[in-house]
């Protein structure tokens, strides 16, 4: 497939540090690739999309956010009904003086000629990160604008990572990060499958190899670790708590939960809620 390159100062006004886009993508296959001197970041607001690089192409689903390096040769295209996106190009040099400051931003903004880095944002995320997007519509197009939408955003992903095994796929890789998400871990099993995009046998014998549990055993852990910070730290009863977790069964919130923590949630709220003064 051939390609085109595109230029920040084509794109970006005299003095602008970037750009702020909204689109709804052509269901068509594109008939080029192109490369650009320029990062950008995008994510879909809504539907499906397709994004093609040289050698192979990704899926994306609603709450998708990908950062695309300079000079990587890609394309996309909307699939079925209305794909919206939210596009966000970067001054080249503004990202060189970032990462000075704060090396962690390599996570997402990649070398030049690299693979885009892929994330998923949960519905409150993506909530955020959409409000944040109109903001800096209307900002001023300086650094500081800039690095008011970007801080808290890199903030947030790298709160989202954690240390994992040598060799775990990064479709996995961003389901387990979606797996924190309440609106993922609600689903159970199931939302941890359905956020891989891939079959369930698959996603068992991946975690089997990677972690040596289940994709059950996983989502609990994850639930129970949220069910302890709302013991903690809200007023919520036991029941509402369990109803937030996807779980209806009481019986089974305390064996998940006793199994983890070694103490009933009765006890654990007790015990890390001594001493605090809960609002009237």
């Amino acid at each position: 497939m051939p390609h085109i390159h595109l230029r920040q100062s084509d794109i970006l006004d005299n003095g602008a540090t970037f750009h702020v886009s909204r689109a709804v993508l052509n269901r068509a296959r594109p008939k080029a690739l192109h490369t650009q001197d320029y990062h950008e970041l995008f994510w879909l607001v809504n539907g499906k999309a397709r994004l093609h690089l040289e050698d192979h192409k990704h899926t994306l689903i609603e709450g998708d956010l990908v950062f695309v390096p300079c000079d990587t040769p890609h394309g996309l295209q909307g699939v079925g009904e209305a794909c919206h996106i939210v596009n966000v190009i970067v001054l080249s040099n503004e990202v060189t003086a970032l990462l000075n400051r704060y090396p962690r931003a390599a996570d997402f903004f990649a070398p030049s000629g690299h693979a885009p880095v892929l994330l998923h944002r949960g519905i409150r995320a993506l909530s955020r990160l959409s409000s944040a997007a109109v903001t800096l519509e209307s900002a001023p197009r300086t650094t500081l604008s800039l690095e008011a939408f970007l801080l808290p955003l890199i903030s947030e992903l790298v709160g989202d990572t954690r240390k994992m095994p040598d060799g775990v796929p990064a479709w996995l890789k961003t389901a387990l990060i979606a797996a924190d998400d309440p609106d993922t871990f609600q689903d159970g099993a199931a939302g941890l499958v359905a956020a891989t995009g891939k079959s369930h046998a698959h996603v068992s014998r991946s975690m089997q190899k990677y972690f040596a549990m289940t994709p059950s055993d996983y989502i609990n852990a994850r639930r129970m670790d949220h069910a302890a910070r709302l013991l903690a730290g809200t007023p919520d009863s036991l029941a509402e708590i369990a109803e937030s977790l996807g779980i209806s069964n009481m019986s089974h919130f305390h064996r998940l939960f006793r199994a983890q923590f070694n103490m009933t949630p009765r006890r654990y709220r007790e015990k890390n809620q001594k001493g605090v003064i809960q609002p009237v």
